[in-house]
Order: C-alpha cells, then structure tokens, then sequence
C-alpha cells in the first residue's frame, strides 16, 4: 500500500481508504448499499488491514448511526492500529436542533459518534455540508474545542463549494483555529467538476482530496455498457436519483476506453478507473466500499502498479467536458494559460 500526507498536515493516510456506507443497512438508501453485520464488516477490516488499508470512513447519517456501531464493533481490539473517519452536518431528524454545525449540536455530535464508534478519539472529523446559518468562525472555535481537548485530531470539509472552503480556511487563518487539511469530495471519470475550481484551491491551499464514489455511483464497476440494459442486481436501481449525474454518452465513451485498457493490462474496468484518480493532483486517498470480500480484494488491485502517460491521456480525453464560466477560457484558450494554467 503506498501512503501519503493528507493535505499540509502531518496526518498520514494510505492511497485507499474503506468505506463503511455498507455497514449497517438501515432506511431505504443505506440497505440498497449493503446490510454489512458487525461479524461480516470484521472479516472486511481483517482483509483492510492485511493489504495496508488503515483508514476507515463513516458518518453519522450512513444507516442512521448503525454504520459507526457496526465499524465500532468490526474494530474492537485493534483501535490503535487504524484511523477513523467520520462527518457530520446533515440532518438525522426533524428538529431545528438535528442539522448544522452550530457550537452545541458539534459537541453533540462528536459525543455520539465516540460512543457509537466504542472509542476516545476521531482521527479525521469533517463537516458533512456547509452550515450559511452558523458564523464559520463559531464552527471552527467548536472544532478547537474539540480537538483541544483531545476527541478529535484533525478537521475538513465534505462537499464545500469553492467559496465555502476559503471563507473557512480564512477565518481559520485569523483566529488561529484549526485549518480543514481535508475535503471530501465526489470525483471520478464520469464526474470530474472537482477540477474546474477545488482541486487549484486544494493545491493552493494544501486541502487534500478524500475522493467519495470513485467508481461514478456504481457506473464503472464494469458491468454497465454501451447497448446493454442495467443489471438486474444494480444498486442504480434504487439509487441512481439519490447520487451524481452522468450522462449516458459520457458514461459509455469512458467504458469503452477502460474496456480497451483492461484488455491491454488485463486488470478490471474498476481497477483502471482508481488508478486514474491516484495519479491525479490533490488526491490524497480514495474511498473504495464493498458488499463483500470479492469487491474488496478486487478494489484493493487498484494499487501496486500504474497507468501508462498514454493511457491516462486516454481517459482525461474520453473523459473530458468543457467547463461552466468562468472556467472554461483556460481550456479553451492558449493565451490564457500562463494566468490560470490548467490543473493536469
């Protein structure tokens, strides 16, 4: 397993992190992911653990807490030898005090994940989503608290808009609170807005990515084509409305690439599309799930080896989309490039 620094933080994560959106199985998405119990999500950790995978990732509304009691009791014994991550911000009920980053509800929170996770610290603790109705200066002077006094150690960011993640990291800057080393962020063949603005700000800025859905929502496992009706067994199923578009003709051009590459370095479609994302800049680990051991040691070939210049640059091609303005210029313009180059 290849290891990396999270971000300008010293805080070091392996290239591949689990993702324990299966664990659990409660509420009508979250089953529709997997109904992973604590014996099987144990195996999942052993399998992890064994291939070097040392950070584990959750969040407070996967399976309404049950995903954090599962990984708690999947880990028990072996704290020390992990990281764990987990988030919140989103709404886990109907109240006015159920969603939000606001000081008491963070506290909160973090006393809930601790106790269901069975341990005294979170590793790696990012806000779910941005609270415009909190101060960014009373969340973060919440998180000082908390990593103060010990029950978390490093902060990010989940799903920030570009201008969300600056104000925060500015008025971080200020008043000497702790900056967001990390952002998770959806990015993948099939959904590469990360790039037009978040992944020049993480350069700048020293953010690492923590890639969620790497595999497109499901769409790059290798069984969607071009010409071929959804698998009767797709999640997409139940789930494609709840997860990021993608457009058919985008989705079956990057197929038909990654089927040629499979064919020329015989791993899997699945394989090909995290290995893409672990030569990109920022990227510091990607999540990879699995309902059982098959997709696991499956997704753990992603590392190990690399894609070729020519076969990355075949994939940034089938891949590509122009960008929205104001960001489109500096693709499209040569001229331009020495103001704003492209990130590559």
């Amino acid at each position: 397993m290849e290891y990396r620094r999270l971000g300008n933080s010293d805080l070091v994560v392996p290239a591949l992190s689990f993702g324990a959106g299966t664990f659990g199985g409660r509420g009508e998405l979250f089953s529709a992911w997997g109904d992973t119990d604590a014996q099987q999500a144990r195996r999942l950790v052993d399998i992890s653990l064994d291939a070097g995978v040392t950070m584990f990732d959750t969040a407070d509304v996967y399976s309404d807490g049950a995903s954090e009691e599962v990984l708690g009791e999947a880990i028990r014994g072996r704290r020390d030898r992990l990281l764990i991550s987990t988030k919140a911000s989103l709404p886990t009920g109907p109240g006015p005090e159920d969603a939000g980053s606001g000081r008491a509800r963070l506290i909160s929170v973090v006393e809930g994940s601790l106790r269901r996770l069975g341990t005294d610290r979170i590793d790696l603790f990012q806000l779910h989503a941005f609270d415009a109705g909190t101060p960014v200066e009373e969340v973060l002077s919440a998180l000082d608290e908390l990593v103060r006094a010990g029950k978390i150690r490093y902060v990010g960011a989940s799903n920030f808009a570009g201008w969300q993640l600056m104000k925060s990291l500015a008025a971080a800057d200020r008043s000497g609170f702790p900056r967001y080393v990390a952002h998770q962020v959806y990015y993948s063949l099939v959904g590469r807005d990360y790039e037009w603005e978040l992944m020049p700000l993480g350069l700048d800025q020293g953010v690492g990515a923590v890639v969620w859905s790497p595999l497109g929502w499901g769409r790059l496992t290798g069984k969607i084509r071009r010409g071929q009706p959804l698998p009767a067994g797709s999640r997409l199923h139940k789930t494609a409305e709840a997860g990021p578009p993608v457009e058919d003709e985008l989705l079956y051009d990057v197929v038909d690439v990654l089927d040629e590459i499979a064919a020329e370095t015989g791993r899997t479609v699945p394989q090909i599309a995290l290995n893409w994302l672990l030569r990109r800049p920022t990227v510091a680990t990607v999540i990879v799930g699995a309902r059982d051991e098959g997709q696991l040691v499956q997704n753990l070939g992603a590392v190990g080896w690399s894609l070729d210049d020519g076969q990355m640059a075949r994939l940034d091609k089938a891949s590509a989309v122009t960008p929205p303005y104001p960001y489109y210029p500096y693709y499209r313009l040569p001229d331009f490039t020495r103001l704003n180059p492209p990130v590559v």
